[in-house]
C-alpha cells in the first residue's frame, strides 16, 4: 500500500493537494515549503520538478521553473534537499515532472532516488499509455512505485476504464482541455465532465486538478471528487508573500 492509499483509508473527502516548484522562489526553499505546508493541514504535496519544457504547464507555473532553474536547481539538488527532511516530514509527497527528465537522468536511478526520499507515487503527463504498459509499468513495480494517469474532457471512457485499472493511487481529472491556472468559477460544461466520470463509478479516488484556486472552487470540485490540487494560484502567493505566509493561504481554503 502506497502513502496516497494509506491517506484515503484516513480521509477520502475534501483531500487538498498542493502543487509547488522546487527551489522557488530561492534555492534553498524547497524543504521550508514542504514543512510549511504539512504544517497548514495540506493532505499530500505535488513536488514540481523544474523543467525547461513544461508541457501541461501554464504561464505562471512555467515562470516558476525557469526561476528555479535559474537559481541552480536540479534532479540532485532536489533529492538531496528531500533527503534532510525524509524523517520529519509526515505528508505525502508525489513528484511530478516529464519522461524526459527521467530519461536523462537515468530509469533506475530516478526511481531509486525517488525511493530514497520517501516518495512512491509519481507523475509523468507524457508518458504514453503504450510506453507505460511495455515498459514503466515493470519498472515502476519493481521499485514499489505508483503512476499516476490523467485524463481529460476528451479522454475516451474506454481509456479512462484503463486507467481505472491500472490506478492504484488516484486519478487525476483534468478539469478542462487546457494548460495549468486560475480561469475563474468552474462552468457548467465542467460540472457536466465531472458528473459525467462520477457516473462511471470507477473504482479509483479521484482528484481534479486545473484551475482550481479558492476555496468556492475547491469546494466545488470536492462536491464531484474526493479532493483537488491548487497549483498556480498558490505559486502566485508564494512568489508574492514568501514561506512565512503560507498559512494566509491554506486556511481559507480549508476552514
Amino acid at each position: 500500500m502506497n502513502l496516497i492509499q494509506e491517506l484515503f483509508q484516513k480521509k477520502d473527502k475534501n483531500v487538498l493537494s498542493i502543487y509547488f516548484t522546487c527551489g522557488y522562489p530561492n534555492l534553498e526553499d524547497t524543504t521550508n515549503v514542504i514543512l510549511a505546508l504539512g504544517e497548514s493541514g495540506v493532505d499530500f504535496i505535488e513536488v514540481g520538478l523544474p523543467y525547461s519544457d513544461p508541457l501541461a504547464d501554464g504561464p505562471t507555473i512555467q515562470e516558476s521553473s525557469h526561476k528555479a532553474l535559474e537559481n541552480g536547481i536540479n534532479l540532485d539538488v532536489i533529492f538531496e534537499q528531500l533527503k534532510t527532511i525524509k524523517e520529519t516530514n509526515k505528508t505525502p509527497l508525489i513528484a511530478m515532472g516529464y519522461l524526459n527528465q527521467l530519461l536523462k537522468y537515468g530509469e533506475d536511478k530516478f526511481c531509486q532516488a525517488c525511493v530514497d526520499c520517501g516518495i512512491d507515487t509519481v507523475i509523468l503527463p507524457d508518458l504514453p499509455m503504450v510506453e507505460f504498459e511495455n515498459h514503466y509499468r515493470q519498472l515502476f513495480d519493481k521499485y514499489g512505485l505508483t503512476n499516476i494517469f490523467l485524463i481529460t474532457p476528451h479522454t475516451s471512457e474506454d481509456r479512462i476504464r484503463k486507467i481505472d485499472s491500472y490506478s492504484k493511487a488516484f486519478i487525476y481529472v483534468v478539469a478542462s482541455a487546457s494548460i495549468t491556472g486560475a480561469k475563474g468559477e468552474i462552468s457548467s460544461n465542467q460540472i457536466g465532465y465531472f458528473e459525467r466520470i462520477r457516473a462511471m463509478n470507477l473504482q479509483s479516488k479521484l482528484i481534479i486538478g486545473f484551475g482550481i484556486s479558492d476555496k468556492t472552487t475547491f469546494n466545488t470540485a470536492c462536491s464531484y471528487a474526493n479532493g483537488a490540487i491548487v497549483g498556480s494560484a498558490f505559486i502566485k502567493h508564494l512568489g508574492t508573500n514568501g514561506i512565512g505566509k503560507i498559512d494566509d493561504f491554506i486556511k481559507p481554503i480549508i476552514s
